[in-house]
Parts: C-alpha cells; structure tokens; sequence
C-alpha cells in the first residue's frame, strides 16, 4: 500500500476528498487522533480539517460560529 503508516494530506471537498500526499491515515484536528481513511466521515471545507466523530465535528463548528 502507497504511504502505508503515514499522515495522507488532503484537500476537503463537499462530499468527497481529493488526495494531495499518499498515507493511510489523517489526524483529527482537535483530539489529535489518527483517523483511517476509510473510516475518515466528518470534515469542515471551509477550515479544511477532519475530524474524529460526528460529536467533535459539531462542538467545534458551534465553537467557530460562537466566535464570529
């Protein structure tokens, strides 16, 4: 497998995701935990960054809108 063990980079889509550098993972943007690409589901394009689970995807986006 091309980049097996490494960090893949991304650019985030709606719906989808385009592979910029070859891995087999991400990181969560705010827990820091690795994420399998195939299990990869919760992202935000406008701060292009993943996240873990459904729970950290929303806290993080009322957080951004409570800051604006």
């Amino acid at each position: 497998m091309i980049g097996r063990g490494r960090e893949a980079k991304l650019f985030l889509g709606d719906g989808r995701y385009d592979i910029m550098s070859p891995g087999d993972h991400v990181v969560c943007s705010v827990t820091g935990q690795k994420i399998p690409l195939p299990n990869l589901r919760y992202w935000s394009v406008d701060l292009q960054e993943v996240y873990a689970t459904s729970e950290v995807s929303l806290n993080r986006v009322l957080k951004m809108k409570n800051k604006a």
